[in-house]
């Protein structure tokens, strides 16, 4: 059963201005999707998801990680999250199974400030990067061929690739991989790839 991805990262300074360089310095470790580039929205969210939207920004075309978090910039509280969204080349197979194509697939940045719904961040972290299901990684439905196992290989390669990035040349002090299953995204692929060796 597909669930949510999702890479946490912790970082030692986080309150106030300190918030927006960490995120603009994950955006750059970002492989931004050759289709449609830069970042497409953001949106500022007070106290809590409970709350609506104070700031909505949709970008047409994107915009590079520099102007999406200046447009944040004036909006800076320890109690706020900011939500950038982009988009990175997925192989994916069509509805059939048989051919595969490079597509944009969608992938939510979530800045929480350390009082933002009551220090959600300690769970999730102070930036949770949502990769939508996990399936696009695992692929558990289509049939096992040759080509498969590249176009799979291919799209952990990037998302492994992203992660280590996201931690080495950043300031983060810790990050998790995770998915709301019981059985981890590494189990998930490790039974997968076994099968495709």
């Amino acid at each position: 059963m597909a669930d949510p991805l999702y890479l946490s990262l912790w970082f030692p300074d986080f309150s106030g201005p300190a918030m927006l360089p960490h995120l603009f310095a994950v955006l750059q470790q970002f492989p931004f999707s050759a289709q449609r580039p830069g970042v497409t929205y953001a949106a500022v969210q007070p106290v809590s998801w409970n709350e609506a939207s104070i700031l909505e920004r949709r970008f047409s075309p994107g915009v590079d990680p520099e102007e999406a978090v200046v447009a944040a910039a004036d909006l800076i509280h320890d109690d706020y999250a900011y939500i950038f969204d982009a988009y990175w080349d997925i192989w994916t197979p069509d509805e059939n199974g048989h051919q595969w194509l490079l597509i944009p697939s969608l992938v939510k940045f979530i800045v929480q400030g350390e009082e933002f719904d009551d220090g959600a961040h300690q769970e999730t972290g102070h930036i949770q990067i949502d990769f939508g299901l996990d399936s696009l990684f695992v692929q558990e439905n289509i049939e096992l061929t040759d080509e498969t196992q590249v176009k799979i290989r291919d799209n952990v390669a990037k998302l492994v690739e992203f992660t280590r990035k996201a931690e080495m040349n950043t300031r983060a002090t810790s990050r998790r991989l995770w998915s709301e299953s019981e059985e981890s995204l590494p189990q998930k692929l490790i039974a997968r790839l076994q099968k495709v060796q």
